[in-house]
């Protein structure tokens, strides 16, 4: 059964940067399509950024394009998300997930921590 593990979080400045990882074990990851949500403490979850499990098709939402890539690598069963020019408003707990069919996850990993502050 497929498993995912986020990494990567922690603390860093506004305008600074940071990569989270998402590692998949129990199954090869290359045959599901990823995506990013985050939580902030009050707010509902929110979609971040979408990938095919092809890699050919990705989305964001309208508060992170432009400054975060959402990317994969299949042999690694490795999932990436690198954001730059932090925001305060981007703190939040990330999470990855992963599903058969774009945009419809099932399975998730357990969040790290994102915390953008001077």
């Amino acid at each position: 059964q497929l498993q995912l593990v986020e990494s990567g979080g922690g603390l860093v400045q506004p305008g600074g940067s940071l990569r989270l990882s998402c590692a998949a074990s129990g199954a090869t990851l290359d045959r599901y399509a990823i995506g990013w949500f985050r939580q902030a403490p009050g707010r509902e979850r929110e979609e971040v950024a979408f990938i095919t499990s092809d890699s050919i098709v990705s989305q964001y939402a309208g508060s992170v394009k432009g400054r975060f890539t959402v990317t994969r690598d299949n042999a690694k069963s490795t999932g990436y998300l690198q954001m730059h020019g932090l925001k305060p408003e981007d703190t939040a707990v990330y999470y990855c997930a992963a599903g058969p069919v774009f945009r419809t996850m099932e399975i998730w990993g357990r969040g790290t921590q994102v915390t953008v502050s001077s």
